[in-house]
């Protein structure tokens, strides 16, 4: 069964966050997504609040921009908030987006080179391993978490490009696709993940979420092909989905059967009422979501 979550976008202040979580637990929805988007809102701060203010709900974090983080300390972050919050916290990391970077002297000269030592480097402390690397980037000498989680946490890869889809099923547990992406697309990228797999000899679950634009109440279609095109697209089939429960749980059928594990709703920029929104996504597109 293909899991539903939504986005709480930083674009909403932080001070939202705590009703938009604390209705999401309540109308039972499994999943709500942190983005830690430059220079809006931090990604553990908030996951840390939307955890500690609920008791079932699941909180993901994508992406956390690697070259902002030293890899010992963010697995120390991760480590923490899954002890604390046992089998709840879901993180996800990508290179960042790089004129961001670039703005806080952060710019890596290769960023997929950066993603693959932090992502080797975390799991490992994940798993509660001795790490000593010396790579382009990330560098340890005999680092090793006192309290690491109980069970490996899961380090998922956003990913848009083909060669970072491939880098995502060679070195993460899981893949986050933007919502840029078609049913059509993941289906190539799922392609890639298992070149990418098969190269580096894994096998085992490997757990793709998708993000999808949603929008729903009045105007929505027009707030949808507004935000489609923010991503540089024009609104076309098979990208997001505007109007009522229906019409959105479709669009999400047709991001699961193309191979999504989790599909998570992406209010737009604009959304008037983020509690509504997951209410909604909890309570009316869920129930039609096989």
């Amino acid at each position: 069964m293909t899991s539903l979550g939504a986005v709480f976008r930083p674009q909403s202040p932080p001070e939202q966050l705590r009703a938009v979580a604390q209705a999401a637990e309540a109308a039972g929805l499994e999943q709500l997504w942190l983005w830690e988007d430059c220079f809006l809102e931090s990604g553990i701060a908030s996951a840390a609040a939307a955890l500690a203010w609920t008791e079932r709900l699941k909180v993901g974090i994508g992406l956390l921009p690697v070259p902002l983080r030293n890899v010992a300390l963010a697995s120390m972050e991760a480590a923490t908030l899954d002890r604390l919050f046992p089998g709840r916290f879901l993180l996800g990391m990508g290179h960042g987006v790089q004129s961001w970077m670039g703005q806080v002297g952060a710019r890596a000269e290769s960023p997929l080179t950066l993603l693959r030592e932090h992502l080797d480097a975390m799991r490992a402390l994940l798993r509660g391993e001795r790490v000593t690397c010396e790579g382009r980037y990330v560098r340890l000498d005999g680092v090793a978490l006192d309290w690491p989680p109980a069970a490996p946490v899961p380090v998922y890869a956003g990913a848009k490009g083909p060669r970072t889809v491939r880098l995502s099923g060679e070195a993460a547990d899981g893949t986050v696709f933007e919502a840029s992406t078609t049913p059509a697309d993941l289906r190539a990228g799922l392609r890639l993940i298992d070149e990418g797999r098969a190269a580096a000899g894994r096998d085992g679950d490997h757990h793709v979420v998708v993000y999808m634009a949603a929008a729903t109440g009045p105007g929505a279609e027009d707030r949808l092909r507004a935000e489609i095109a923010a991503f540089g697209e024009e609104l076309r089939p098979g990208l997001g989905a505007a109007g009522d429960a229906q019409t959105i749980a479709k669009a999400v059928e047709l991001l699961a059967d193309a191979g999504a594990d989790s599909v998570v709703l992406q209010p737009t920029a604009d959304e008037p009422d983020p509690v509504a929104f997951v209410r909604f996504v909890a309570e009316e597109v869920r129930p039609l979501v096989g």
